[in-house]
């Protein structure tokens, strides 16, 4: 009996555009998430076919990622950012917000957004994963979008085929 179908990326980005759309609030963060990111697209082959974004805040990431995947430009968007908890609920608006919002503009648009995006208790837990190398939570993230723009490409593939 011969066994299902499977589509599994190689993890090679070349042939592939990404937009890195990073939040600059908490900058002493996102900019180790933003080189883990780019690291690893640099690591895959990427070259030249990675654009950043650059917007204040990560509430303003989902909106920023969605215009970068409706130019029709990319195959995939890494959102990058850091939310630390505080003492008021701003922090839990925030990140279901950003979530949802990154869902929804993947969903709509039908471009791969990976979620590298902070939500941690404390700074320290934020640079804890932001450290250097593959355990960078923005090479994480950038190795998804990798991953999830070469399998978009294959079921797009097999569905025009």
């Amino acid at each position: 009996m011969a066994g299902p179908a499977t589509i599994e990326a190689s993890g090679s980005a070349k042939g592939f555009a990404f937009a890195v759309v990073v939040s600059r609030y908490h900058e002493f963060i996102t900019s180790r998430l933003e080189a883990g990111a780019l690291a690893a697209l640099g690591a895959a082959g990427a070259g030249d076919a990675v654009t950043l974004v650059r917007v204040p805040g990560a509430f303003e990431i989902p909106q920023a990622a969605r215009a970068a995947a409706e130019t029709g430009q990319f195959h995939a968007v890494v959102c990058l950012g850091c939310l630390i908890k505080g003492e008021t609920p701003h922090f839990d608006f925030i990140a279901s917000a950003v979530s949802h919002g990154l869902m929804a503009a993947s969903g709509d648009t039908g471009v791969p957004m990976a979620f590298g995006v902070l939500t941690t208790n404390s700074i320290e837990e934020a640079q804890a994963r932001a450290v250097d190398g593959p355990s960078n939570k923005g090479w994480e993230a950038a190795a998804a979008a990798i991953e999830m723009a070469a399998i978009a490409a294959e079921l797009s593939r097999r569905t025009s085929a």
